[in-house]
């Protein structure tokens, strides 16, 4: 009980998280995330008198709900992803389905930094064993009797930085929580043997465009991947700017599906040119667009998109169509240039500005304080294009100052914002 009334017991706050996030690189990170995706629980919706009706602490732990629900926003689809996830979906499924020995057909997904490349394929990939778990009542096929060997339908790896094969393979294994050989032909053959073991019909490479090319490493890489397609695996390569990358050098694109069709590429000094001309051409890869805000179709997207964000927002003089109305969402659009990464980190840090100012609405005049600085992001490669550049951003006038507001959630002198003190 807190001051009389019912609420956390314990010192347990159910919308905190108790120690770090799921790290998707490791199984046990991986099948956390997939549990437990979607469980959260945004704060309810109160009116401003029932805000103030709460004692301070009450207040001070609605704040702080409200506030974890302004950074986990609940992932919406867009009609970029939704093809994204159509295609993807069946060519998970179809791969999986398939009883003959052989090379299976991979998929690239192509896209921009903080684009929700990521988030999309993990999502599609985390449905699609959500549904072969349950056609195996949970349990790994490949088991050996009297054991109870891990079933890991979907692995999920980061392309090191500074890619090798050896790097490659000790990434993958790490997933499994499974020893590394000494040899790069021993690491190869673990490799196999966790991806049989565990029953992995899909394995994500995140990242590939870490893949430069220039480097006789990079190109020993991409045969490795490319070698790993024959092991009734389904490859989802993701990246950012994949045709420019050297990975591929030509294309035929279909607008009608959003998809491109590769053609067989040579890769320098790379000794399986052959190889690459017989898998290559097993790869589709689609794109993952930004929005557009240049037809009717493109801007009814954006402001769809927006509305159900601002459903989700739980500011107290939120009025309808804070997002939606006016200038705003053309506004939205040039700070974030349609990157969907990009709006939300805004409306986040916004959020967070809204309620400690005690202003509880956003403005463009509340927005225009709020910089989006993307120059040092722990985990991505600038190099590699996974940090966008914004055009806009930065130039004009100098943001304000911002002032410094007292967060009223603490105040003991009646519990009022203070603009209406």
């Amino acid at each position: 009980m807190v001051d009389g009334q019912s609420g956390p017991q314990d010192g347990v706050v159910p919308f905190l998280r108790i120690g770090p996030s799921p790290n998707r690189v490791t199984h046990e990170g991986y099948q956390q995330w997939r549990r437990t995706r979607g469980a959260f629980i945004p704060a309810p919706r109160l009116t401003l008198d029932q805000y103030r009706a709460m004692s301070p602490r009450k207040r001070g732990l609605h704040d702080l709900h409200r506030a974890a629900t302004h950074v986990n926003l609940r992932m919406q689809e867009t009609p970029m992803s939704a093809q994204v996830t159509a295609l993807m979906r069946a060519r998970l499924q179809n791969n999986a389905l398939k009883q003959t020995p052989g090379t299976r057909d991979g998929l690239m997904i192509n896209g921009g930094g903080y684009q929700g490349k990521t988030e999309t394929a993990c999502e599609t990939a985390a449905e699609f064993e959500d549904f072969w778990r349950d056609l195996h009542h949970q349990l790994n096929p490949n088991a050996i009797p009297g054991t109870r060997d891990l079933f890991l339908p979907v692995a999920y790896c980061q392309t090191p930085v500074k890619a090798t094969p050896k790097g490659l393979c000790e990434a993958i294994l790490d997933f499994y929580g499974a020893p590394h050989a000494k040899t790069l032909r021993g690491l190869i053959r673990n490799v196999r043997e966790s991806l049989h073991a565990h029953c992995t019909t899909a394995l994500l490479l995140d990242d590939i465009t870490r893949l430069k090319m220039h480097r006789e490493d990079d190109q020993d890489t991409l045969d490795l991947i490319r070698d790993l397609m024959s092991l009734n695996v389904t490859l989802v390569l993701i990246g950012v700017n994949i045709p420019s990358s050297g990975l591929l050098r030509e294309g035929r694109h279909d607008p009608r599906t959003g998809q491109t069709a590769l053609s067989p590429v040579k890769c320098g000094r790379s000794h399986n040119d052959e190889a690459a001309t017989q898998t290559e051409r097993r790869f589709d890869m689609i794109n993952l667009d930004p929005f557009h805000y240049d037809t009717p179709d493109g801007i009814a997207a954006w402001v769809n998109h927006l509305a159900g964000i601002e459903d989700q927002l739980r500011l107290f003089r939120a009025a309808p169509g804070m997002l939606t109305g006016g200038t705003m969402p053309e506004y939205l659009f040039r700070r974030t240039e349609g990157i969907v990464g990009l709006l939300k980190r805004l409306i986040e840090d916004g959020c967070t500005k809204a309620i400690e100012t005690s202003q509880e609405n956003l403005t463009i005049d509340l927005l225009q304080e709020i910089p989006i600085n993307l120059g040092n992001v722990p985990g991505r490669d600038p190099g590699s294009g996974e940090v966008p550049v914004l055009k806009d951003e930065g130039r004009g006038a100098p943001p304000k100052r911002r002032r410094r507001g007292r967060n009223t959630a603490f105040d003991d002198q009646g519990g009022r914002p203070a603009a209406d003190a």
